[in-house]
C-alpha cells in the first residue's frame, strides 16, 4: 500500500505559482501512477494531471493543461505539481492519490482508478 501526504499550498494571488508535493511511503509507490485532484467548496472532487509509474505518459485536464505541469522523482518517492498563471478559480483543496493498478501502461484518466488519498493541501488564490 501506497501513504501519500500533500504539501506546498497556500495563499498566493492571481498570477501567482505553487509547486505542490506528494511525498509517498511504501515501496509500491514506484510501481503505481498518481494522480492530482482538487475540490473546491460546493464542488465534486476532479481529476486534473495523472502521471505514469515510469514518468513515460502524463494526463492533463484539459482546463489546466497550459498552466499545470506534473513530475516525479522515485528516488525521492515524491510527486510534484508544479501550477502558473493561477486564478481565483484554482482556489481549492489539492489531493494526491495512487492507482489500485500496478504498472498500468499510462497514466490513467479515470477518476474511479485511484484511491488512497492524502489530507489534502489548501490553495487559496486571491484576486
Amino acid at each position: 500500500q501506497v501513504h501519500l501526504v500533500e504539501s506546498g499550498g497556500g495563499s498566493v494571488q492571481t498570477g501567482g505559482s505553487l509547486r505542490l508535493s506528494c511525498a509517498a511511503s511504501g515501496r509500491t509507490f514506484r510501481s503505481v501512477a498518481i494522480g492530482w485532484f482538487r475540490q473546491a467548496p460546493g464542488k465534486e472532487r476532479e481529476l486534473l494531471a495523472a502521471i505514469s509509474w515510469s514518468g513515460s505518459t502524463t494526463y492533463y485536464k484539459n482546463s489546466v493543461k497550459d498552466r499545470v505541469t506534473i513530475s516525479r522523482d522515485n528516488a525521492k518517492n515524491t510527486v510534484y505539481l508544479q501550477m502558473n498563471s493561477l486564478k481565483p478559480e484554482d482556489t481549492a483543496v489539492y489531493y494526491c492519490a495512487a492507482d489500485r493498478t500496478w504498472r498500468r501502461a499510462e497514466a490513467s484518466p479515470v477518476y474511479n482508478d485511484y484511491d488512497g488519498w492524502g489530507q489534502g493541501t489548501q490553495v487559496t488564490v486571491s484576486s
